[in-house]
C-alpha cells in the first residue's frame, strides 16, 4: 500500500470514529446533510458550467441607477431585460444589500477609488454564489465622478475548488481535473529547500542574490515540479497534448518566465505564494494572454510548499473591455467639449475652464490673458473656392494656432472664422508676443495646397488680460472683443491690446 493510499484509509478511519461518536445528535445529522447537498450542488454546477468565465458589466450614476448592463449581469440581478435593470437602484436591490455590494458602491462613490471586493449573493433563483465586483469610479479629466463602473466575476468555482482541497484528495482531484478555471498544481518544495539552505549559508536579501547571480534563476526554476494541470490550463495556453505543454509551456526560455521567475522565488523564500496578481503570458501560439492568478498551498504543505496549486483566470477580454470602455467614456467627453469641425475646445468648454482659471487667478494672485481673434475678409475666401473649402481653410487655421500653444494654453472654436486663445499665466507682454506668432504663422502658412489651391490668410487679434482689463469672465471677454473690434476698425491684420485702445 503506497503512502497516498495508506494516509486515505486513516482519513477515513478518523471520519468514521467522529461518525459512530457523535452518532444520533442532531446537529452532526444537520451538519452532514448540508454538506452532502453542498456536494451535490458543486458536481451539479460543475457539470453545466460552460468553457468560459463570466463576466457581468454594470454602470450606475450618483444615485444609484443603472445606467448600463450587459447580458451576463441580467442573470445575476433580480431583472430580465435592459428595461427592467433601469428601474432599479444598486442601493435597493435586496441580494445586493444583503451581501454588503450596495455599500461596496457606496464607498467607491463617496472615496472615488476603486474597490475589488468578494461577495456571497444570491442570484434571481436564490443560488448563493461568490461574486468578485471589481468597481471603479467614473471619472472625467478634471476628477469629476459620475457614477461607478462594475466588472463582476463569478468565483464561485474557484471558492469551491479551495473548500474541496481541504475535504479529501479524491474530491479535489476530481474537481481540479474537470474545473472550468485553469488550475496548476506545483511543487515547489524542492525550491523552499534550497533558498533555505542559501540563508543559513549568509544569503540575507534573495532578490539581490539573483540579481547578483542570474543564472541562479533559471537553476532554482528547476527545482520546481509541475505536478498536475487540467484541461481548462492547456486551452488556455492552446496546448493539443498534455506533453506539448509539458514540454514547452514551462521551459525558463522566455522574457516573460524570467520576470515571473523574479516574483516567484523571494515569494517561496519567503513562505507566502498565496498572492493575487495580473500578468501577461504567451501561449504555445504565441498569443499574449492577460491573466490573474491566484496561488494557494493546500492546507497541511504550508510549510514545505510542497502542493501549490494555481488559479489561471483569462481576464484578456474583460481589460479590453475596460479599455474600451474608457477610450468611449473618453470620445464622449470630448465630443461633449470638442468642436466637430476644427477639434479645438467649444464654447461649453470655454465657459466652464476660463471661470476656474480666472477663480485660480484670483486666489493665488496671477493673471491669464486671451485672445479674440478672427480672419480677414473670411467671406471672400468662401465666393471664390466655395463652403466645403471654406470649411477646410478654418481646419487648418485651426492647426496652425493649435501648433502655437503649449498646455496649459488652449483655442476655442468661437463662431465661423473666429477664434479665442486662453493663455493662463500670461501677462500683456507675453500675450501680446503670442499673438504676434500665431500671426505671422498664418502669414507664412499656404492654405487649401491639398486641394489644389494657394490661398493666403490674415487675421486680427484683440487682446486682454485679467485681472488688469476686467475683473470677471464675462468682462474679460467683452475686452478682447473690443481691442478686435479696434484693430479691425483701424485696417485689420494687427495685433491690438484693450489697454492701448482704452488710452487712445
Amino acid at each position: 500500500m503506497d503512502r497516498a493510499s495508506a494516509t486515505r484509509d486513516e482519513l477515513l478511519a478518523e471520519v468514521e470514529a467522529l461518525r459512530l461518536r457523535l452518532a444520533g445528535t442532531e446537529e452532526v445529522e444537520a451538519r452532514a446533510t448540508r454538506a452532502e447537498e453542498a456536494l451535490k450542488a458543486l458536481e451539479e454546477r460543475n457539470r453545466m458550467l460552460g468553457n468560459s468565465a463570466p463576466l457581468g458589466i454594470l454602470t450606475v450614476d450618483l444615485a444609484g441607477h443603472i445606467t448600463g448592463i450587459n447580458g451576463r449581469m441580467l442573470e445575476v440581478l433580480p431583472c430580465s431585460t435592459l428595461e427592467e435593470a433601469r428601474s432599479l437602484n444598486v442601493f435597493q436591490v435586496p441580494c445586493l444589500l444583503d451581501s454588503g455590494v450596495a455599500e461596496d458602491f457606496r464607498r467607491c462613490l463617496e472615496t472615488k477609488r476603486s474597490i475589488v471586493s468578494d461577495r456571497l449573493q444570491a442570484d434571481p433563483a436564490g443560488e448563493r454564489l461568490y461574486f468578485r465586483y471589481h468597481l471603479s469610479p467614473i471619472t472625467d479629466g478634471s476628477g469629476l465622478c459620475s457614477g461607478v463602473m462594475a466588472f463582476v466575476e463569478d468565483i464561485t468555482d474557484l471558492k469551491l475548488v479551495g473548500e474541496a482541497l481541504r475535504e479529501s484528495e479524491e474530491r479535489y482531484r476530481l474537481l481540479f481535473r474537470s474545473a472550468p478555471t485553469a488550475l496548476l498544481e506545483r511543487d515547489a518544495s524542492g525550491l523552499k529547500a534550497y533558498l533555505d539552505d542559501l540563508r543559513a549559508s549568509g544569503v540575507g536579501d534573495i532578490r539581490e542574490y539573483l540579481r547578483l547571480h542570474p543564472d541562479e534563476v533559471a537553476h532554482c526554476m528547476s527545482k520546481v515540479k509541475t505536478v498536475d494541470f487540467n484541461d481548462s490550463f492547456m486551452a488556455l495556453f492552446e496546448g493539443t497534448s498534455r506533453e506539448e505543454l509539458s514540454e514547452g509551456f514551462f521551459q525558463l526560455n522566455t522574457e516573460e518566465f524570467y520576470r515571473l521567475a523574479l516574483e516567484i522565488i523571494p515569494l517561496v523564500a519567503e513562505g507566502n505564494v498565496s498572492r493575487e496578481r495580473e500578468t501577461i503570458l504567451r501561449t504555445l501560439k504565441g498569443n499574449p494572454r492577460i491573466v490573474l492568478t491566484k496561488a494557494l498551498a493546500i492546507s497541511g504543505y504550508e510549510d514545505t510548499l510542497s502542493r501549490i496549486v494555481i488559479s489561471l483566470v483569462d481576464i484578456t477580454e474583460r481589460k479590453e473591455a475596460e479599455e474600451g470602455l474608457r477610450a468611449s467614456e473618453q470620445r464622449y467627453r470630448d465630443l461633449a467639449i470638442r468642436d466637430n469641425l476644427t477639434g479645438l475646445y467649444n464654447t461649453r468648454h470655454l465657459y466652464r475652464s476660463l471661470g476656474d482659471h480666472i477663480g485660480a487667478c484670483e486666489r493665488s494672485g496671477g493673471c491669464l490673458s486671451v485672445i479674440f481673434m478672427d480672419l480677414d475678409r473670411f467671406k471672400h475666401v468662401v465666393d471664390s473656392y466655395g463652403h466645403l473649402n471654406g470649411s477646410r481653410a478654418v481646419q487648418e487655421v485651426a492647426a496652425t494656432i493649435q501648433a502655437s500653444l503649449e498646455e496649459p494654453a488652449y483655442a476655442v472654436a468661437y463662431a465661423g472664422d473666429e477664434f479665442i486663445v486662453v493663455l493662463p499665466g500670461f501677462g500683456q507682454s507675453e500675450a501680446r508676443a503670442k499673438a504676434e506668432e500665431i500671426r505671422s504663422r498664418i502669414l507664412e502658412t499656404v492654405y487649401l495646397r491639398d486641394q489644389g489651391f494657394a490661398v493666403r490668410l490674415k487675421a486680427s487679434f484683440g487682446i486682454a488680460t485679467f485681472p488688469d482689463h476686467a475683473g470677471d469672465m464675462t468682462g474679460l471677454l467683452a475686452a478682447a472683443d473690443k481691442a478686435l473690434f479696434g484693430v479691425k476698425e483701424k485696417g485689420r491684420d494687427a495685433v491690438g491690446s484693450y489697454l492701448l485702445l482704452a488710452a487712445d
